[in-house]
């Protein structure tokens, strides 16, 4: 330590190397952590469209949802005939999204372009609804109608050029319909 003092407070210029390269360190950090940061910004922003098009999906279902305000419980429900049957809309969560983020369709792939190089792509979209069950007992500890989703998100890491692979997640998002009264 005392000899790196000694470098630095020398007068002669031997220490114009040590300060480069601490700048370069310095810069090399930088660009890490605001890469970082590019790709939590990204994927923060395609998870919140992703849960806007379930809770728009969700919502789709409510002009089916069976309504029953003494019993205080909804599902998706159709009267048929004289029974009852599952009406459930999974909606178009892809083509909600392509319209929100501008995401281009490719080979089952919905990708979004910044330029000509790609931003991110989106793939292997899984949706589940759960359908609340009819006239349950105690409604207050039943399972309520959600809708659950998970998709693939892919975005290319710009720091490191080709030596470092994609980030690849899997995004998880849950909404879901109670009766305001």
């Amino acid at each position: 330590m005392i000899k790196i003092n000694g470098i630095i407070r020398e007068s002669k210029g031997s220490s114009f190397p040590l300060i480069v390269a601490i700048a370069l360190v310095l810069l090399l950090i930088m660009c890490g952590i605001t890469e970082y940061m590019r790709l939590m910004i990204i994927a923060s922003g395609v998870r919140d469209a992703v849960q806007s098009a379930v809770i728009a999906t969700a919502n789709d279902n409510y002009a089916n949802v069976y309504h029953s305000v003494r019993e205080g419980y909804s599902g998706g429900y159709l009267l048929s005939g004289a029974s009852w049957t599952d009406s459930l809309d999974y909606g178009d969560i892809y083509d909600r999204l392509d319209r929100t983020l501008g995401l281009q369709e490719a080979g089952g792939e919905h990708i979004k372009y910044a330029g000509g190089a790609v931003e991110y792509k989106l793939s292997n979209l899984s949706v589940e609804i759960i359908n609340a069950p009819f006239a349950p007992g105690n409604p207050a500890s039943e399972q309520k109608f959600l809708a659950d989703a998970a998709i693939t998100l892919e975005v290319p890491v710009s720091f490191g050029g080709k030596a470092l692979p994609p980030m690849r997640i899997k995004l998880k998002v849950r909404a879901g319909y109670t009766p305001k009264f």
